[in-house]
């Protein structure tokens, strides 16, 4: 009933306190996830633009398997069968630490490395096909090239896709509590059984991802209207 709603057991006191670190940690594996697969969504895409092909083969493998696989499933391979794999010494080494989070910022990273990727080579195809001539032309060698003048506009021409990714991105990161990262997610379910209130937890948590969601697509929106302006200088 609504005359028994009541948000102060949620927000005050210890619950209140869990629930801010949740919200940070999540902020935290966002940012570190999203700087693993951008930068490695970058190497993707000059590995794949050598027409190599052995290498772009790979790359195109790599973008398969995290797009088809689930982000959960990716997850648990990594937290829960990856070390299986390491040798005894280095099994009982991370059994000392809380390796939660870096498996998580891990996993994370490399799949959502994989649409970044793909959201940059879209944003290549959209380019003339002079530009890499003329960018060699200037005596740009092929690394020069893709740093200075490609990827730069690639990456204008993909970023509504990319804002859209990292929204996913920082969604995802609710997935982390399945391998005990307490997230803001996993924090509220804790506090929902401290407090036995379920639509007073799950309101505030739903709220918490909606503005953060909100925040993330308003900064898109004020990189996208910076980059227009810098195209029709």
């Amino acid at each position: 009933m609504l005359e028994n709603f009541d948000l102060r057991p949620i927000l005050s006191g210890e619950n209140g306190q869990l629930l801010i670190q949740g919200g940070e940690l999540t902020l935290q594996l966002m940012l570190y996830a999203w700087l693993l697969a951008m930068g490695l969504a970058f190497l993707l895409v000059t590995v794949r633009l050598t027409r190599a092909r052995v290498a772009e083969g790979l790359v195109a493998a790599y973008v398969a398997y995290h797009r088809n696989v689930p982000t959960l499933v990716q997850l648990m391979l990594w937290y829960f069968g990856i070390p299986t794999l390491l040798p005894e010494w280095m099994q009982l080494w991370l059994a000392g630490y809380s390796t939660e989070f870096l498996f998580a910022v891990i996993a994370l990273g490399l799949c959502q490395a994989a649409y970044f990727s793909e959201d940059l080579r879209a944003g290549l195809r959209a380019l003339p096909s002079g530009q890499n001539e003329a960018a060699r032309a200037l005596g740009l060698n092929y690394v020069r090239s893709m740093r200075y003048v490609i990827l730069p506009q690639a990456v204008r021409n993909a970023l509504p896709s990319l804002i859209n990714h990292t929204v996913l991105l920082f969604k995802n990161t609710s997935l982390a509590m399945a391998i005990g990262v307490v997230e803001l997610t996993y924090a509220s379910r804790e506090v929902e059984n401290y407090t036995f209130r379920t639509f007073e937890t799950y309101l505030v948590a739903t709220l918490a991802y909606l503005a953060f969601s909100l925040v993330l697509m308003g900064i898109g929106a004020l990189i996208a209207r910076r980059f227009e302006r810098a195209r029709v200088r």
